[in-house]
């Protein structure tokens, strides 16, 4: 099976021990999805609930870096004991791409008018950060929809139920999201963060976003763009900038030790619970661990911080 979609590139990669598996009586015999993030693994379970069709395993684990990833023993076994693979592409796992993309086609026809882009040593890169707009969050889970209606047609109406019923979650997250930014001074609505994940935020509540390195964890962070950032900061007297759970947190350290080598002082957020979720879900029971339990805690954390 080969397919090419939004945001979602599925692989086949068929089992080749079916016989071994069969002898073996606690085999579980659903058909089995790989998926590679957090946020897909939501994605499936979502449409999933009360149908248990699929048996899912995820890749990348909670908490983990995915621009920097490194696949292990056990992740290989996954993907070789799974039916299909369900992966983000646009290089978002980018340490794993060779892997996910042997023998696949590469998502060569996105629809890129609707995805940020912005310069990554000196190349124009689309923004792979993509589930901080909501609309295209939809577009995306429509697309997995899609995939396990294919695999699973008895399935259908179930998911389509559940499709629509999150639909109307996520406009009700619109809503609370838009409702929350309002309470900041649209002054005031500047989030400064140690890599840049939230510029489809930033484009869809009007809020300015800046972060030292790139949209990728994996790139380099240089002395003149940290020394701009604190610069910022120092200009506009902003009082909070804020962690990442994925992320270095000595970059933000640096940066509040510069801004007060200025005579200004601003508080670093973070500690449990108090740091913001961007390329990966919590842990499962932590706050923040299904998307829209991650956009309201990133909001809260931000509003109460900036207002």
């Amino acid at each position: 099976m080969r397919k090419t979609i939004l945001f979602i590139v599925v692989s086949a990669i068929f089992l080749t021990a079916c016989s071994a598996q069969e002898d073996n009586a606690e085999t579980d015999d659903r058909i089995q999805i790989a998926v590679t993030t957090t946020f897909l693994y939501d994605m499936v379970s979502v449409l999933e609930e009360d149908v248990d069709h699929f048996k899912l395993e995820l890749i990348i684990p909670a908490g983990e870096d995915p621009h920097v990833y490194q696949p292990k023993a056990s992740d290989l076994r996954k993907i070789n004991e799974s039916d299909f693979i369900l992966y983000q592409g646009l290089n978002f796992e980018g340490r794993m791409i060779d892997l996910l993309e042997t023998g696949i086609p590469v998502a060569d026809d996105l629809d890129t008018s609707s995805l940020e882009t912005m310069e990554e040593d000196g190349v124009a890169e689309v923004d792979p950060h993509f589930w901080f707009n909501i609309d295209l969050y939809k577009e995306a889970m429509t697309n997995v929809f899609n995939i396990l209606t294919e695999m699973n047609p008895d399935g259908e109406a179930a998911y389509q139920d559940n499709l629509n019923a999150y639909f109307e979650e996520l406009d009700e997250l619109d809503d609370y999201v838009s409702d929350r930014i309002e309470e900041v001074p649209r002054e005031s609505r500047i989030l400064i963060t140690p890599h840049d994940a939230f510029g489809y935020m930033a484009t869809s509540y009007d809020i300015d976003v800046h972060a030292p390195q790139g949209f990728s964890t994996d790139s380099e962070v240089s002395n003149n763009q940290i020394q701009n950032t604190a610069a910022l900061i120092a200009e506009r007297d902003i009082n909070a900038i804020f962690l990442e759970s994925t992320t270095n947190p000595d970059r933000m350290t640096r940066l509040q030790e510069i801004v007060a080598s200025e005579g200004v002082e601003v508080e670093i957020i973070s500690g449990d619970n108090r740091t913001l979720l961007s390329d990966s879900l919590a842990p499962r029971g932590e706050s923040g661990d299904t998307y829209i339990s991650m956009y309201k805690h990133n909001i809260d954390l931000i509003v109460d911080n900036l207002k």
